[in-house]
């Protein structure tokens, strides 16, 4: 919205500031940010006297979260999603069709998380809105927003899979290519909602995951950076820079209130809307492949829910202690802390190779 400022510029001077991508998305970085320290502390307090039990605790998790996980609210992610969505309202061009496409995916499964975590905490239980529902309506919204993108991509890159490291490779996937879409955005929703278990744990790798795709939307958005970097130009991607800052900037302003111990969890509400905004991201700026690297954290958390589901089924043994894989780790010893820590340690590793194959061509 205040881009158009811009206008008011006549070559020079201070609203000439607000054509640049780079501006602007430090701008929504800091309105996300501000947002989130002045709304935090308000919504927290809301949530509480509306739900005075906190978020219900599930009887097969580990015994020591009926008593560290009991009392604080759950819905905390509607704290993100309001200076997100604001901060990029206001710093985006409203007239780049890729800032709709990825702020409907992520306000869409916010709507979806809300609902589960609404039915939780409204009876008092851990049984939400039921799986099938909740996947119906994740695929339905990945379908649309598959057959958007693929409109909006270039015709020579649209429903092709662009595979990293490999110059110039790109696989016609053909009408394959908006199932294969609808697979990253509703795997990424999930993956993030499965580790979102502890306090800091999704927030954090989220974060440096979305910085990664931001650099990366804004470097395939610029011609410039593509014929350097010999990369796929995907033109008017570099906007998604605006929607990354905000999201880091209020996810901060979130994580204020959720640093051990949490004050407030983000719930179903903020884990599927920024799960499914990586995964738009991704599909937007066709580094589909380069997610489940930057995301790894979050593959390896869906993973091993599959792996022990599927082995405990077929052979009555588990293969990890407990899934997702975070709780295996906690009942090998280690602390909280300590598990989340090391998992932000392990997201930055990964962020940083996802990075590198901009350029190992």
């Amino acid at each position: 919205m205040l881009y158009w400022l811009s206008d008011l510029s006549d070559g020079g001077g201070f609203f000439n500031l607000f054509r640049y991508i780079t501006f602007r998305a430090g701008c929504s970085f800091f309105t996300a940010l501000v947002f989130g320290f002045i709304f935090g502390r308000p919504l927290i307090n809301l949530l509480r006297r509306k739900y005075q039990h906190g978020q219900p605790i599930r009887e097969d998790g580990p015994e020591s979260h009926r008593q560290t996980k009991a009392g604080p609210p759950t819905m905390g992610g509607l704290l993100i999603l309001a200076a997100l969505t604001l901060s990029t309202l206001l710093w985006a061009r409203l007239d780049n069709p890729y800032v709709w496409l990825v702020l409907g995916v992520t306000v869409s499964f916010g709507v979806i998380g809300f609902a589960d975590d609404w039915a939780k905490v409204s009876r008092n239980t851990t049984a939400g809105v039921p799986g099938k529902v909740r996947l119906a309506a994740g695929f339905a919204i990945a379908c649309a927003a598959a057959l958007v993108a693929a409109q909006l991509h270039p015709a020579e890159l649209s429903n092709q899979l662009a595979l990293p490291v490999f110059k110039d490779v790109l696989l016609n996937m053909g009408w394959l290519f908006i199932p294969f879409a609808m697979i990253v955005i509703v795997g990424s929703a999930n993956a993030v909602n499965l580790t979102d278990g502890l306090d800091g744990l999704a927030i954090m790798p989220v974060m440096i995951a979305a910085g990664t795709l931001g650099v990366i939307a804004y470097a395939v958005g610029r011609v410039d950076f593509t014929e350097y970097l010999d990369v796929h130009y995907v033109p008017g991607t570099g906007e998604l820079l605006i929607f990354t800052a905000g999201l880091i900037g209020g996810g901060l302003g979130f994580l204020w209130y959720n640093a051990p111990p949490a004050a407030v969890f983000m719930g179903d509400t903020g884990s599927l809307a920024l799960g499914g905004a990586l995964g738009a991201i991704a599909v937007a700026t066709k580094h589909e492949i380069v997610l489940a690297i930057v995301g790894g954290l979050f593959v390896a958390e869906a993973v091993s829910v599959i792996v022990q589901v599927v082995y405990f089924k077929a052979t009555g043994k588990r293969v990890f202690l407990m899934a997702p894989i975070h709780h295996h780790f906690e009942k090998l010893g280690w602390t909280e802390s300590q598990v989340v820590v090391r998992f932000w340690i392990i997201s930055v590793g990964l962020a940083m190779i996802g990075l590198a194959t901009l350029k190992l061509r």
